[in-house]
């Protein structure tokens, strides 16, 4: 599907276009360092943590904590969910201690150093888009040379942790790293960059599989398919906040891609990942507290697209996160599931 003209964009789709902010404008309107869409409550975490540090390294080690957006920490949460599935239905039961916290600290880590990776390849994208100007290296608090540092540190530290698994897992993790290098950089080549985005967070659950049962079952396979249409999903509800700054710098999104017919193909993409997620509960054998959940993630998908309908921005944004609430509900209906066998 070719993305529709920036004419007929401008014309049908109701998103009313922030303004574009040169880099530091963010961090002057806001009153702090901070990009414009920070949760106001991590933020408060980070500040009360690094209170007791002296100034100048205060103000450093927050500026790569927004780096590595733990000021937001939504997005290691959407990638956290899915590990979680993972790991319960390769244990069929509550997993192996040990790697829970593996793969607990890999989500962070890893999604830490995606992050910084990304506001390395969009160091000149970012200060076009009003809610990404405020970010450390757009706002110039940050140099590309040092997030390329903290990138390699954090990809690093994720990598001595796969070594206490077994070597099928730690052969499936260079593939890992690889996607989450290459994602940020096919938002200029493609206008699916999400499918990449789902596939690097997805990664996980063949690991999982893995590091418990030492193979990939095909419940694990269908289980990271779905995970890559969910965050297709999701990603596009996020790209949809920036559409029209992303068509005014030239990036790529499934947002564009689907220009007005984006409400309908996320409903066919919703149904496709409910679907997919019956298929991976017939197989696992799992039970009612599952299919509630299932529902549960039925009702919150139409909750989401009431909310969009309009294409407001903020109304955007809420669905996005509200998937955090979807991811964990089917994580509470797979570990029931499991617990009433």
């Amino acid at each position: 599907m070719a993305p529709i003209s920036r004419k007929r964009q401008q014309r049908k789709l109701p998103i009313t276009s922030a303004p574009r902010l040169r880099p530091g404008v963010a961090t002057r309107v806001t009153g702090t360092a901070q990009p414009a869409d920070s949760s106001t409550r991590a933020t408060r975490v980070l500040d009360w943590l690094l209170e007791r540090l002296p100034a100048p390294y205060r103000s450093k080690a927050r500026d790569y904590l927004v780096l590595t957006r733990m000021d937001r920490p939504i997005g290691a949460l959407l990638l956290l969910w899915p590990t979680w599935w993972a790991l319960w239905l390769a244990a069929a039961d509550f997993p192996p201690v040990k790697l829970l916290v593996i793969f607990t600290l890999g989500v962070f880590s890893m999604r830490a150093a995606g992050c910084a990776i990304n506001d390395f390849a969009d160091r000149k994208l970012d200060p076009q888009v009003a809610r990404t100007a405020g970010r450390p290296i757009a706002a110039g608090r940050v140099t590309p040379r040092e997030a390329l540092s903290v990138f390699a540190s954090l990809l690093v530290f994720s990598f001595v942790l796969v070594l206490f698994t077994n070597r099928l897992t730690i052969q499936l993790s260079f593939a890992g790293a690889a996607l989450a290098a290459i994602y940020p950089f096919t938002k200029r080549y493609t206008h699916m960059p999400q499918v990449v985005l789902g596939a690097a967070f997805g990664w996980s659950i063949p690991m999982a599989f893995a590091a418990v049962s030492n193979s990939v079952p095909a419940v694990g396979w269908l289980l990271f398919i779905a995970n890559i249409v969910w965050s297709v999903i999701y990603d596009t509800q996020y790209a949809m906040v920036d559409r029209d700054d992303d068509i005014k710098a030239g990036a790529k999104s499934t947002a564009i891609l689907f220009g007005d017919a984006d409400l309908p193909i996320l409903g066919i993409l919703i149904a496709t990942f409910l679907l997919a997620m019956l298929f991976v509960g017939q197989r696992a054998s799992l039970g009612w507290p599952y299919w509630l959940s299932l529902l549960a993630a039925a009702g919150l998908f139409g909750w989401q697209m009431w909310r969009i309908q309009g294409r407001d921005r903020d109304a955007c944004l809420w669905a996005f996160r509200n998937n955090n609430w979807l991811g964990m509900a089917l994580w509470i209906g797979i570990v029931l599931a499991l617990a009433v066998r």
